[in-house]
């Protein structure tokens, strides 16, 4: 675990528990947790719970603005069974992220895909970084392709942690690709 992963615009640290109020702010939007396959948050209570339970898992970080410090979203890797993907290797992970509303569209999250894809590949010995996201998240979709991950397959009904069922889509970057793309 990293102490705190910096970009032109982020900060990417660990959660703390001083955060929940922030973190309740964005993830109360309803927008936000189903697009994912979770529940709205329901108070700054359930934040907190979210932070000491979820977000304390290793590899997972705050996105906060540099200009504010205020924490907007959550980037983080699950590994092995956290995965929802079938089969992951124990050199693979999955990423996962989300930002509140108010910072949709300015590249905020693929900014943080790619300095979390740069730990992956050069300091967690990754082979291979999966992102998966429900049939009509387009937006989760389109920072996996700005960050150039590539379709792999698809599964058909799948439930979700909210139990509906759902089609999901899996992208990959494998390392040989990520390298290609640094030069």
């Amino acid at each position: 675990m990293l102490g705190i992963m910096e970009t032109d615009r982020l900060l990417l640290r660990r959660w703390q528990e001083s955060d929940a109020e922030a973190l309740y702010k964005y993830a109360k939007d309803p927008e936000i947790g189903p697009a994912a396959g979770w529940p709205p948050h329901t108070s700054v209570e359930d934040s907190l719970n979210v932070i000491r339970k979820v977000f304390s898992s290793p590899e997972t970080y705050a996105v906060v603005l540099k200009e504010t410090g205020e924490p907007v979203g959550s980037i983080g890797l699950l590994f092995g069974k956290d995965s929802h993907v079938a089969g992951i290797l124990p050199n693979e992970v999955e990423i996962g992220y989300w930002i509140g509303k108010p910072y949709w569209g300015r590249g905020l999250i693929p900014e943080a895909v790619r300095r979390l894809l740069h730990r992956c590949f050069t300091d967690l010995d990754i082979k291979t970084v999966w992102g998966a996201y429900y049939d009509g998240n387009t937006k989760s979709r389109r920072v996996m392709d700005k960050c150039g991950f590539r379709f792999h397959h698809t599964a058909e009904s799948k439930t979700s942690p909210l139990g509906d069922v759902r089609t999901e889509l899996f992208m990959r970057i494998m390392k040989e690709e990520w390298e290609e793309n640094q030069v």
